[in-house]
């Protein structure tokens, strides 16, 4: 017993390998699973606040620009995270300490969120979206790169957009919740926030024990010396250029920046653009056109993961993305069911670009994995940018005319998916890891061999260090 709070260091150097980033399948399978819980938060959280906007507006009597501060409050921490304290919390510590901070930061804005919601304080619940946003940030942080980087990188982008599904699920749930439960029976008033309350609380609880239980649980560490490694062994390390040189990084980035502006653009004022196009739609029913839009949103990512099996993922990517700005681009001039229908297309094809993007934009980055998944996560402030935009324009027009915002963003974003496609610097970075034989072969049986018990791991360190000793004495 006394192993387990040996074993539960909350700093690992990044000068030393793990053997972390060459875990087979088999091995990956609990962390990814454990981690995967984590994707299903934000994205209930990030449900229920597009379901939350809307009724706001009407609560509170507060026009579409204003709510949007909601989103600019939620995904404008992400970067203070993921380019700040939680990205230096992962280069000095690593995965695990970033995954508890998020936890207790993302419980601690629940609670705060709690009386701002019972006394109607929209500024106070701006602030206690800020804190939940700075806690998921951490998370985003920490878990997109882990998945991407746990078990052989010739599944990166399979992994991250299977965990990435149940992100697509959580804001399926939300939607539900909010249509089912909040605001059904009591109306578009201030006892239907009320009963928002008590969603919050229990948030805090599940999120302060999930804490507990991360600290508690062997969670692989993937240092910098690991990745790499890693990137050595499939011949796309990028990483002998300095760090600004990363042009690729950058540019995904960028990409990451449009896209998640555009995707909740849409999804924050989707039930507004329902209200409006389709005549006698209610809040509620339009909470549950929402819910439907968000399942399609998910069941786009399960069928994308599937289809990367068989089709490169770099393709696979391109395709949706274009699909994008085709099929959003008519629920600009279209009306009713007609109008809506195009949304849900879009959502569908939406959903796999995000993850994507992120183990694309990774791939060769080395050494500087952990510093350059900071720049990437930092996009989705994005989504901090764009719907004020958006809003703007649907206070001065109407919410269809304004989704012609989103669109010009989809055709930025659509720059990085022709180059990772059709640019040689590109392409051929992302295909080697596609071909990458690290955790496929030899290591499984090695593993085997060396033991896996804590025991056995202790007596490797000591045999490293008498080899070490014997050949200072050598020479």
């Amino acid at each position: 017993m006394p192993w387990i709070f040996k074993k539960n260091s909350l700093k690992t150097s990044d000068h030393q390998r793990t053997r972390a980033a060459e875990l087979t399948l088999r091995q990956s399978i609990y962390p990814i699973c454990l981690v995967t819980v984590l994707f299903f938060l934000w994205g209930f959280s990030y449900g229920l606040l597009d379901t939350l906007n809307k009724h706001f507006q009407n609560t509170l009597g507060i026009n579409k620009a204003r709510s949007s501060g909601l989103q600019a409050a939620y995904f404008g921490a992400y970067p203070f995270a993921s380019l700040g304290h939680a990205n230096w919390i992962l280069r000095h510590y690593g995965y695990k300490p970033v995954f508890i901070w998020g936890l207790c930061l993302y419980g601690i804005g629940a609670l705060i969120a709690w009386p701002c919601i019972l006394h109607r304080s929209f500024g106070g619940f701006c602030a206690a979206i800020f804190v939940i946003g700075n806690g998921l940030g951490s998370l985003e942080t920490a878990a997109n790169p882990f998945i991407t980087v746990c078990g052989p990188p010739r599944y990166s982008e399979i992994r991250i957009n299977i965990a990435q599904a149940f992100n697509g699920i959580g804001t399926v749930v939300a939607p539900v919740l909010g249509s089912y439960v909040f605001f059904l029976k009591t109306g578009e008033d201030d006892r239907a926030l009320r009963n928002v309350q008590w969603v919050y609380l229990a948030i805090a609880c599940f999120v302060f024990l999930l804490a507990g239980v991360f600290y508690f649980s062997p969670i692989p560490e993937i240092t910098d010396a690991d990745m790499a490694f890693q990137a050595e062994e499939t011949h796309a390390n990028t990483a002998v250029k300095p760090f600004r040189k990363q042009y690729r990084l950058f540019h995904a980035a960028f990409a990451q920046f449009c896209y998640t502006g555009a995707q909740v653009a849409i999804a924050g004022y989707f039930i507004n653009y329902v209200t409006e196009t389709r005549v006698g739609t209610s809040s509620a029913t339009a909470s549950k056109f929402l819910a439907g839009a968000q399942g399609a949103f998910a069941l786009g990512r399960f069928s994308g993961t599937a289809i990367m099996k068989f089709v490169r993922p770099r393709w696979v990517f391109l395709f949706y993305l274009t699909c994008c700005f085709i099929f959003i681009a008519p629920s600009i001039t279209q009306r009713g069911n007609t109008g809506m229908s195009m949304l849900y297309v879009t959502l569908f094809f939406e959903s796999i670009c995000f993850p994507t993007i992120v183990a694309l934009g990774m791939r060769g980055l080395g050494k500087y994995s952990k510093r350059g998944s900071g720049f990437i996560v930092g996009g989705v402030a994005g989504g901090a940018i764009v719907p004020p935009i958006l809003g703007a324009a649907a206070d001065a027009q109407s919410t269809a005319i304004a989704m012609s915002v989103p669109l010009m963003f989809f055709v930025a974003a659509w720059s990085y998916a022709l180059c990772v496609n059709f640019v040689p610097a590109y392409r051929d970075v992302a295909d080697k890891f596609s071909v990458a034989e690290v955790g496929l072969q030899n290591t499984g049986a090695n593993d085997e061999e060396r033991g896996s018990s804590p025991e056995a791991h202790e007596k490797r360190e000591v045999e490293l260090l008498e080899a070490s000793a014997s050949s200072k004495e050598i020479s």
